[in-house]
């Protein structure tokens, strides 16, 4: 569900033009004092050993002797654009000279990042090369402080090899080479700014309310210069350094945690705990021995480990390609329970079977509680994570799109932070893929030349990348390079909220964009072609973006004619028709709430689910009037947190919430005002253990109770659909002995990414479609009731979910139905039942000659799922229900090439089969075909798109081509009785073949198709390389033609032409036993072709 877009911007530390005078930096010395070198290291105070075991109180500024020196709050060095940095092939001496008060500073230039990471909050990132540090905000993309190691700090402690960031932002840490942690402190002052820009005279500047492309016309004077979520303005932050560890044992890898920081070294193997703080009731260094853990090899070191804060599970994978799910023992167990010397418990769930299948890296996605392993062929096999106590098996394989040799070696991978999508980094590009293993993009096709030329490292391969901004842009970093690449992604409103009006309705939705399909209302043809006039694409106005960035939440309404979109905090909401937006003028209002569990429209009405002042609310917006806090609709006070809303049918509203209820509410107009009133709820306590894990729902009504019954009985009939993490689970009604409600559990689809059910869609299209091509009683009848699931690999459906119910109600162990399954070469976003197609993009990498970078764009996909279902149903054989579906798709204009399509896939499977003729599945589809008018025409244009040893097997369930040849002719088809002349040639009919083309060729003559007439003569010419066919057949039709007309230019135009044999019509007449229709039918000459049409 994402995609890159455009060309990525680029950041780095240095340029060719050294600063001015007052932007001061200083060398930091790590504490040695000024002058000191590689010997002086152990003498200095600051330095810390672990094996000594003293407490080290990170936080505490006192317990640290100050750099001599350096001032408290290092200014920013002066940033020019990326295309005056200094030449790669400069000298390593190279630098940029920063004149302080007490010591000059230099910034190397051409020092290749080697770390890169991001703060959990996501304002801050950093990155770190050998022998600096630098401290950038991530709106706007500014650098904040630079930490430049002296030249005796380099020698002393080695160079920077990696970065770790206390997940609060306080504390830096570097490893360096020599096994050396080097911390430093980071202080900021909330109400601090930098650079602000201030104009004296602005009593000219026009404001606009709405706005049609949101532009700075919308912005107060001083924020024009300002891009999405640079409100808050620069911060100012002081950086001090703070201590220097010595690990004695060597370091393999650390981790930073909440509250120490983790340690695994090299000889001995152990893990050793560092607390922050110095804890009075335990000892601030903490000891495991590897060979000690009973759950771990004894001779295995950990080579990598990750952390996931939201489900409080570690991975760690050790020397021997292993993986393990890892969790840290509770320092307040009791005693008795808890071993001292026992600090993790783990389980392994990851064993390699080969050389290959050895773990390089390991990530957790919280939100589908899944844990991805990346292995040293390429592949990324990823395990589901039930528990805590070790049932983790497989779930699926992302699989490398290229060889391991072209790819080269994994080096990171990175989960979006709504789980959606997967980053993985190689050394020779990078590749992404949805949460359950569709291929999106990768960089492996690109040309590595012009990349090479033009300095697009981010397109070579990757060193590390991180995910910013609520995953609206990704951060990458190439291989020796100095620059940070940040490349946009475009993603699919439905992964920031979760509504049947997203999934019908294909929205995409950008940094400061949204982008609308809008092919829906327009002609067939029209709506599966890939012209980019079908996106109706609009900014989101900076005035909202400026404070709220990143968007979090896109809506669209069911009839496509509204969209909203949340960001932080309020809501701004867009007209399709009238390109017009509307935001909150008053900027107190737009940020007293804060839209957490989506949001849906009804007609014109915005329906949020809020958050304000510790309440929760769902609240009613009118789209005709301005967006005020005065204005406000309607508000329903909620007593728990809203997990999602979504609407059902033509006036309900679905309402689930943290405390395990569901609400249904019904729209009606109270008052004049409509507002919605609750008829309903369910309890689901013991059904669904985390609310929060629940990413969508619906419900299913029988036809009797949604046409004519209750409403607050509703809750007692609807089957309702969950889908939690990947599994899609249903929940019907039944009564227990008591006579009281319950509801049976069933998982009826696993690894599911999104679901939908075209009974949510009915309604939409009843109230806001006029045309008969999509009324649903006439056209959509065969799927009215269907049930569609994309499981990553492949799209599912059943054609009608009252069979899962049945199946399900009855018996758990009873088989669900089948499901048809869709191949997809592409990511589907939304189903177009009524033109029998799925919707979906797929990416494209751009590079020219003609400019010097390379850049993203993405172009619309589409399938015919029509031919997929009326096999399901003929394999099943069911002819009546295909003829039922295919008799409502009859209308489209690309009906023929859907039943052309059926036609073709089952011949090339029965040619290669061959199964008896009471097992084949040809003579259905046949008989299918021939229910309609342009049967013959199918059968002629599979003929030539097919071999010609695959015609006998078509051909034994049909009538002679004599037969389907007299009955075109009859209905005025002539070119389709040409194809079935071919048919009769390549038979070995010749006798018929000539008499035939006689009568099409005089046919053709009277109704003055003249390029039919051309192509049969050509036809005729090549039968024998005499030419007398040709003579003759002309003779015969000469003389039937002189009955009816002596008109000298219709002779003049069947003059024999001049013909010259070129030996060649006998061998292509023999090679079209075997061969292809072209073989079959070349032309004597050797120009043209003797296919008759």
């Amino acid at each position: 569900m994402y995609w890159p877009i455009g060309t990525p911007r680029i950041y780095a530390t240095t340029t060719a033009r050294p600063p001015s005078r007052n932007n001061s930096l200083v060398v930091s010395h790590d504490g040695l004092p000024t002058g000191t070198f590689a010997d002086a290291a152990s003498q200095s105070g600051s330095e810390s050993t672990i094996a000594k075991g003293g407490e080290l109180n990170l936080d505490d500024p006192a317990t640290y002797p100050l750099t001599p020196g350096p001032p408290l709050t290092p200014a920013t060095p002066f940033i020019r654009s990326i295309e005056h940095d200094v030449s790669r092939s400069g000298t390593s001496k190279a630098g940029i000279q920063y004149l302080g008060t007490s010591d000059p500073a230099i910034v190397p230039t051409g020092e290749p990042i080697v770390s890169l990471k991001v703060s959990r909050t996501g304002h801050l990132f950093a990155v770190v090369t050998a022998s600096t540090l630098t401290i950038w905000q991530t709106k706007p993309t500014v650098i904040l402080a630079i930490v430049v190691r002296s030249e005796s700090s380099m020698r002393a402690y080695g160079s920077s090899v990696d970065l770790l960031i206390r997940p609060d932002s306080a504390i830096f840490v570097l490893q360096t080479s020599s096994d050396y942690l080097i911390t430093y402190s980071l202080a900021t002052d909330p109400d601090a700014r930098v650079y602000k820009p201030r104009f004296v005279d602005h009593a000219n500047i026009q404001r606009r309310r709405q706005s049609h492309f949101g532009g700075p016309g919308n912005s107060a004077p001083d924020q024009i210069l300002l891009g999405p979520g640079e409100g808050a303005g620069v911060r100012d932050l002081s950086v001090r350094f703070r201590r220097t560890i010595k690990v004695d044992a060597g370091i393999k890898c650390a981790l930073a945690l909440d509250d120490e920081l983790v340690v695994a070294t090299k000889k001995p193997a152990t893990i050793q705990c560092i607390r922050w703080t110095p804890d009075s009731a335990a000892s601030q260094i903490s000891t495991e021995i590897i060979s000690r853990m009973g759950w771990l090899d004894k001779k295995a070191s950990i080579q990598q480990m990750t952390h996931d804060r939201p489900m409080n599970l570690s991975t760690w994978v050790t020397s021997d390609g292993k993986a393990y799910a890892v969790q840290r023992i509770p320092h307040t167990l009791p005693a008795l329970e808890a071993d001292p010397k026992k600090l993790f418990k783990g389980y392994c769930f990851h064993t390699p079977q080969s050389p290959t299948n050895h773990a390089i890296r390991a990530i957790v996605n919280a939100r589908f509680s899944l844990i991805a392993v990346g292995c040293a062929d390429g592949n990324i096999h990823v395990y589901s994570a039930r528990d805590y106590a070790g049932t983790i098996p497989p779930s699926h394989v992302h699989k490398a799109t290229v060889s391991p040799s072209q790819s080269g070696r994994l080096t990171t991978l990175s989960y979006s932070p709504d789980g959606y999508c997967l980053f993985a980094g190689y050394e020779a590009g990078w590749a992404t893929w949805s949460v359950f293993g569709k291929s999106a993009s990768n960089s492996f096709n690109a040309d590595g030349s012009m990349a090479h030329i033009n300095g697009e490292d981010w397109l070579t391969g990757i060193t590390d990348a991180c995910w910013v901004g609520g995953a609206c842009e990704l951060l990458l970093i190439g291989h020796q390079s100095e620059s940070i690449w940040s490349l946009e992604m475009a993603r699919s409103a439905v992964t920031g909220c979760y509504s049947p009006p997203n999934l019908f309705r294909t929205v995409l939705q950008s940094s400061s964009s949204i982008m609308v399909y809008r092919g829906y209302d327009l002609p067939d043809l029209t709506s599966i072609s890939a012209e980019p006039f079908l996106w109706h694409t609009t900014r989101i106005p900076s005035n909202y973006l400026l404070n709220q960035w990143p968007i979090r939440c896109t809506v669209i309404s069911a009839d496509g004619r509204y969209v909203a979109v949340a960001g932080r905090r309020g809501l701004a909401h867009y007209s399709v028709n009238s390109g017009r937006w509307k935001t909150f003028s008053n900027i107190a209002m737009e940020n007293e709430f804060q839209v957490r569990g989506g949001m849906c429209w009804y007609q014109h009405i915005l329906v949020t689910a809020i958050e304000a002042n510790r309440s929760y609310e769902l609240r009613l917006y009118s789209r005709e009037a301005a967006l005020d806090s005065s204005n406000v609709m309607f508000t329903q006070q909620m007593p728990a947190p809203i997990v999602l809303i979504t609407p059902s049918g033509e006036d309900s509203l679905l309402v689930y919430t943290y405390d395990n209820l569901l609400y249904h509410f019904v729209f009606a107009p109270v008052s004049g005002i409509v507002q919605p009133i609750q008829v309903g709820q369910i309890a689901f306590n013991g059904i669904v253990r985390s609310p929060a894990r629940v990413r969508g729902l619906s419900w299913i009504l029988p036809e009797k109770q949604m046409m004519d019954g209750d409403p607050s009985q509703d809750v007692a009939y609807a089957s309702v659909l969950f889908l939690v993490d990947g599994k899609l689970v249903l929940l019907q009604p039944s009564m227990n002995q008591g006579g009281q409600l319950k509801y049976d559990m069933r998982v009826i689809s696993h690894s599911v990414e999104f679901y939908t059910s075209m009974r949510d869609q009915s309604s939409n299209y009843m109230l806001s479609e006029n045309g008969d091509h999509f009324s649903w009683d006439v056209d959509q009848g065969g799927l009215r009731n269907s049930l569609w699931v994309f499981e990553g690999q492949s799209l599912k459906l059943w054609p009608d979910a009252h069979d899962v119910l049945y199946a399900a109600s009855y018996d758990s162990n009873k088989e669900l139905p089948p499901t048809v399954s869709i191949s997809l070469d592409f990511y589907p976003l939304s189903i177009l039942l009524g033109k029998g197609i799925v919707l979906g993009v797929e990416p494209d990498l751009v590079q020219r000659r003609d400019i010097n970078y390379s850049f993203f764009r993405f172009s619309i996909r589409t399938h015919l799922f029509l031919p997929d279902i009326l096999q399901f149903h003929l394999r099943a054989n069911d002819a009546t229900a295909a003829l039922t579906l295919a008799r409502k798709y009859q209308d489209l204009e690309y009906f023929a090439h859907g039943l052309e399509v059926l036609l073709h896939h089952v011949l090339d499977e029965e040619v290669d089969l061959a199964p008896p003729p009471e097992a084949a599945l040809l003579p259905r589809v046949l008989t299918l075909l021939s229910s309609f008018k342009q049967y013959l025409d199918i059968v002629v244009q599979c003929t030539r798109k097919t071999e010609v040893r695959s015609w006998r097997t078509l051909f034994a369930y049909l009538p002679p081509p004599q037969e389907l040849f007299e009955e075109s002719l009859q209905r005025g088809s002539l070119k389709t009785a040409g194809g079935y002349l071919l048919i009769l040639h390549t038979f070995e009919e010749l006798e018929a073949a000539s008499e035939q083309s006689v009568r099409l060729l005089s046919r053709a003559i009277k109704e003055e198709d003249w390029e039919l007439c051309k192509e049969l003569a050509r036809f005729l010419a090549a039968m024998d390389e005499s030419g007398e066919t040709l003579r003759e057949a002309m003779e015969l039709v000469n003389l039937e033609v002189k009955k009816e007309t002596d008109g000298p230019e219709t002779m003049a135009k069947l003059e024999v032409p001049s013909f010259r044999s070129n030996g060649h019509s006998r061998l292509r007449r023999q090679n079209s036993e075997t061969g292809s229709e072209a073989q079959s039918a070349s032309d004597v000459s050797s120009s043209g072709t003797a296919s008759p049409v």
